[in-house]
C-alpha cells in the first residue's frame, strides 16, 4: 500500500486519526523488514560509499549534459531516500547524504532484479546506489543507476512532507527527525561546528592552550549560581557538577600555565528560557600579565574573527528582524553612567546610597533582598532597565566589587571591580575581568559569600580553602574570560531561542 500525503494547502488531519495512519503505516513496514529477513538481506554492512552528493555538485556544477555523457563518470553513492516518483518502466528517487542531495534515475532494464523491489521501498529508507553522472532534460545533476541496493529499512514515516516536523517541542525531543527534514537545522548545527573550531583556531594561535578540568567537584566555584549535586560512592561524598572551570584554571596559572583555555560544560541548576539552559557550553581563557582592558580588546577580536565564519567580511549582521553594526572599536561605557543614561531624573551622586537605590529598585520593577548593598541593587537595576537595551555591541564596566567576589578591586575605586561584561543583543554574552590574586583578600570575600549563603542566598560562593592555599603560593597578574558559546551561535544563525542551538536540550519526559 503507498503512503500519501497531503497537499500544502489541505488541513492537517486530528491527532487521532494521524496516529491512527501512523500506526498503519509502522505495521506495513515491519512486515517488508520481517520479509527481508526471511531472504537474510536485512541490514548488510558491506556497502562502501566513495562519493557524496555535495562533492559532486561541487566539481560538475559547470559540466554540460555532452560532457557528462562523454566522460562516463562512475560513481558510488549512498544516503536516506526523501522522495520517490514510479512511472511504469522508470523511476526517479531523491536521497540526502551528510553533503547535500542527489537524484536518481531508475529503469527497469538496466535493473532486472531491483526495480520491482525499489517500489516497494519507502520515503526514508537508506539507500546505496551505483552509475553514471547525467543530466535530466531539466538540467538536474543525476546518477543512471546501474546497481541499487536496501541498506537499512525505515520502519516510522517521515513527517509530512509538506508540513515537516511543526511541533517545536518534538523537534527538540526527536532531534534526529528534525535533522532528516530541516535543512535549517542542520545548518545552524554545521555552523556552530565551524564557529567552536574557528575560536579554537583563533586561541591557539594567540599562544593558548586547551585544557581539561574537572566536571565533577567537591566545591562549586567559579560562579554565583546553583549547582546540581550528586554523589560519588567510592568516595562516599557529596560533589556538585561543575557551574564554571574558574577557580581550577586559575590553579593552572599558579603552577606556570600562563596562557590557558577551556571550552567546557557547565551546569546550573536554575530555570529555563530562550536564553538559559541549565546545561551549557562556554569558553573560559585565563592569561598571565594582562588586565581587562586586554581581554576587552581579545574579545572584539574574537567576535568579528567568529562572524567572518558565517558571514566573512559583513560588519553589518542582521539578527531576528534587526541589522547590527560590528563595527570596531566596540562601545565602552560604566555600569553606572549607564544606568544614568537609562532611568531619567536618577541621581549620580545617590548611586550608592541604599535607601536611595531601594526607592529606585521599588519604582523600576527590580526585586532585592534587605541584605543587598549598594553594588548589587545597582545591579538590579541595571538589570531592570538597561540590559535589554544594550543591542549593539557594548562593553558594560566597573563593576560592584559586592557582585564580582573573584575580581580584583580598582586601584582607584575599591568599591568598584577591573571587570566588564559584553552585551550584544540585549544579552549578555561575555564576562571579563582583571583576577583577584591577594589571597588576604580573596579570603575574605569568600568569607562574605558564605554569609550571603547563610543568609538564604543560594547563589553564593562557597568557600574554597584549597584555592585559596594556592594564591598563596603566588599567582602573577592575570586576565580572566568568560564567552557563552551558546548565546554567540544564536546570535550568529539568526535563532531567538537557546534550544535551537543545542542538540538535545533539557525537557520533561513524555508522558
Amino acid at each position: 500500500m503507498t503512503e500519501q500525503t497531503r497537499g500544502p494547502n489541505e488541513t492537517p488531519a486530528p491527532a487521532a486519526e494521524v496516529a491512527q495512519d501512523e500506526n498503519r503505516l509502522i505495521a506495513e513496514r515491519r512486515a517488508k523488514l520481517t520479509a527481508l529477513r526471511t531472504q537474510g538481506v536485512a541490514f548488510p554492512n558491506d556497502f562502501r560509499r566513495t562519493d557524496f552528493a555535495g562533492d559532486l555538485h561541487a566539481a560538475h556544477v559547470d559540466s554540460s549534459t555532452e560532457q557528462l555523457e562523454q566522460a562516463g563518470i562512475a560513481v558510488t553513492v549512498a544516503g536516506r531516500m526523501l522522495a520517490k516518483r514510479v512511472m511504469g518502466k522508470a523511476s526517479f528517487a531523491t536521497f540526502a547524504d551528510p553533503t547535500g542531495k542527489l537524484q536518481l534515475f531508475l529503469q527497469a532494464t538496466a535493473l532486472p532484479d531491483v526495480y520491482e523491489q525499489f517500489k516497494g521501498w519507502d520515503v526514508g529508507d537508506t539507500l546505496g546506489a551505483s552509475g553514471t553522472l547525467f543530466r535530466t532534460r531539466t538540467g538536474e545533476l543525476s546518477v543512471k543507476v546501474t546497481a541499487l541496493r536496501l541498506l537499512t529499512k525505515s520502519l516510522r514515516p517521515l513527517p509530512d512532507k509538506w508540513h515537516g516536523l511543526a511541533d517545536t517541542d518534538m523537534r527538540y525531543r526527536q532531534r534526529y527527525v528534525d535533522l532528516i527534514v530541516n535543512e535549517e537545522s542542520r545548518a545552524v548545527f554545521i555552523a556552530r561546528t565551524k564557529i567552536v573550531r574557528a575560536l579554537r583556531t583563533e586561541l591557539d594561535g594567540r599562544g593558548f592552550m586547551e585544557v581539561e578540568t574537572p566536571m565533577m567537584q567537591p566545591i562549586p566555584g567559579g560562579a554565583a549560581a546553583r549547582p546540581f549535586i550528586t554523589h560519588h560512592n567510592a568516595l562516599d561524598m557529596q560533589m556538585y557538577l561543575r557551574i564554571a572551570p574558574e577557580l581550577y584554571l586559575k590553579r593552572l596559572v599558579v603552577g606556570g600555565f600562563e596562557k590557558v583555555y577551556e571550552i567546557n560544560r557547565n551546569f546550573r541548576n536554575e530555570g529555563l528560557s530562550t536564553r538559559h539552559n541549565p546545561e551549557l557550553t562556554m569558553m573560559e581563557l585565563y592569561w598571565a600579565y594582562a588586565d581587562y582592558r586586554d581581554l576587552m580588546d581579545l574579545t572584539e577580536q574574537l567576535v568579528t574573527a567568529l562572524v567572518d565564519v558565517v558571514k566573512p567580511g559583513v560588519r553589518q549582521f542582521g539578527y531576528q528582524g534587526r541589522d547590527y553594526s560590528l563595527a570596531t572599536p566596540f562601545r565602552r561605557v560604566t555600569m553606572q553612567d549607564a544606568i544614568v543614561e537609562n532611568n531619567p531624573g536618577i541621581d549620580a551622586t545617590q548611586l550608592r546610597d541604599i535607601a536611595y537605590l531601594r526607592e529606585w529598585c521599588a519604582k523600576v520593577g527590580a526585586k532585592f533582598d534587605k541584605s543587598d548593598g549598594a553594588g548589587k541593587l545597582q545591579v538590579h537595576i541595571f538589570d531592570n532597565t538597561v540590559e535589554q537595551t544594550l543591542l549593539d555591541p557594548t562593553f558594560i564596566y566597573a563593576y560592584p566589587a559586592e557582585v564580582s567576589p573573584l575580581s580584583r578591586a580598582s586601584d582607584a575605586d575599591p568599591f568598584l571591580t577591573d571587570r566588564f561584561e559584553f552585551f550584544m543583543a540585549g544579552r549578555e554574552l561575555a564576562n571579563g575581568f582583571s583576577e583577584l590574586n591577594d589571597p588576604e583578600d580573596q579570603a575574605a570575600r569568600f568569607l562574605a559569600q558564605v554569609e550571603r549563603k547563610d543568609a538564604g542566598d543560594h547563589e553564593a560562593m562557597f568557600y574554597d580553602a584549597d584555592y585559596i592555599r594556592a594564591l598563596e603560593y603566588g599567582m602573577p597578574p592575570t586576565a580572566g574570560l568568560g564567552i557563552g558559546v551558546d548565546r554567540l551561535v544564536m546570535f550568529l544563525t539568526g535563532q531567538a531561542a537557546i534550544r535551537d542551538v543545542l542538540l538535545f536540550p533539557q525537557v520533561r519526559p513524555e508522558s
